[in-house]
């Protein structure tokens, strides 16, 4: 029947991208790694590493790259490096460089349903030991715009708004900057401290044990409600 030959059409082409994007991702792992490079990182403390991981990716060091957690959401901290490493800002050359803009323009288009990028974030997580991949994500990770300066990494992030170093704050503070990461220009403790704060105190919530996440998708932690 015609909508057979369209189903059986339609998934060998899914098939196809995604394969492309698997065999791609581990070809230019090393190239598209050098592309990115990253500032000397500062190591998290125990409980700040338990914090993070606790709102971020709760089941981190257990996944493979992929997650469907109670408060997960839609990406990991291995999804967000893959999209990074892969697809971000500056470019490989030649074939691979043609290849990386086309899985750019898909993402553009559909983040939150782009397969390609869950094959790639496979693709990482197999590639970079999870250490690494946290060193790089706290080093990394998009904190907003502050002075008119974007901010990335946890560390730059307390030093911009809280002045000071990331090892001397306290555990409310490092709660502060977690709870800006969802949406760094949201959550921001210039422009809507009180919407920060709110958010920060769920987090606390969730920390204490007083509350959980009710579900994959609930990344406000709604049932933590201050």
């Amino acid at each position: 029947m015609r909508w057979r030959r369209v189903l059986l059409l339609v998934t060998t082409l899914i098939l196809a991208y995604l394969a492309l994007a698997g065999a791609w991702a581990w070809t230019v792992f090393d190239e598209a790694l050098a592309t990115r490079p990253v500032a000397d990182t500062v190591p998290l403390s125990a409980r700040q590493t338990a914090i993070l991981l606790r709102v971020e990716d709760p089941t981190f060091f257990e996944h493979a790259g992929l997650s469907i957690a109670p408060g997960q959401g839609m990406a990991t901290i291995s999804s967000a490096l893959a999209r990074d490493v892969f697809i971000g800002s500056g470019g490989l050359e030649g074939m691979n460089g043609a290849v990386q803009r086309f899985y750019r323009s898909v993402f553009d288009c559909c983040k939150r349903i782009d397969l390609g990028r869950d094959v790639m974030t496979l693709v990482l997580d197999s590639r970079m030991p999870k250490h690494d991949q946290l060193a790089r994500y706290v080093a990394t990770v998009y904190m907003g715009t502050h002075a008119g300066q974007q901010v990335s990494g946890l560390a730059p992030a307390a030093r911009s708004y809280l002045g000071k170093p990331l090892e001397e704050t306290s555990e409310a503070e490092f709660v502060t900057l977690v709870a800006m990461i969802k949406a760094p220009n949201q959550y921001h403790p210039v422009r809507d401290p009180e919407a920060l704060a709110q958010r920060a105190a769920r987090i606390q919530a969730l920390l204490a044990g007083r509350c959980a996440a009710s579900g994959w998708f609930d990344t406000e932690f709604k049932e933590c409600a201050p």
